[in-house]
């Protein structure tokens, strides 16, 4: 019960920071000339972006890989997370300007979603397989 508590811990985390790399890596290039003039000049190194997928890699594989090893066992959760960080690198390493632009966010909404998903899968009971089905607590 404790691990799957952290377990949801770690998706909220996981949610949340793969939507704000997100939207970091959509803004950046938009707002990359104004930056400098209100002191965010830091957010567009390329460090701040490999930490950022650093830490989400961190925090995807710990909370994904332990639900699906003590959990639910279903694959789509880790597949989603390949996925997203396959995109984000693909995209980081061999697209620039608008089109990179486009790829990476994808990526980090398609690890928000892995997490929404792990998240879902996580707490559902065995009565049912619905995929919306939510905790509670039967007769």
């Amino acid at each position: 019960m404790r691990s799957l508590k952290i377990a949801a811990k770690l998706d909220n985390i996981g949610m949340t920071a793969s939507t704000l790399c997100a939207i970091h890596c959509a803004a950046v290039p938009v707002f990359f000339t104004s930056l400098p003039l209100v002191g965010l000049g830091f957010l567009a190194n390329s460090w701040v972006e490999w930490t950022m997928i650093g830490v989400a890699l961190i925090v995807g594989v710990i909370s994904i890989a332990g639900s699906f090893l003590n959990s639910h066992h279903r694959v789509l959760p880790l597949a989603l997370l390949i996925i997203g960080f396959a995109t984000i690198i693909l995209g980081h390493i061999f697209t620039k300007g608008w089109l990179e632009a486009i790829i990476v966010p994808a990526g980090g909404i398609t690890i928000a979603i892995a997490h929404f998903v792990n998240y879902k899968y996580a707490g559902t009971c065995t009565s049912g397989d619905s995929f919306l089905h939510v905790t509670h607590k039967h007769q």
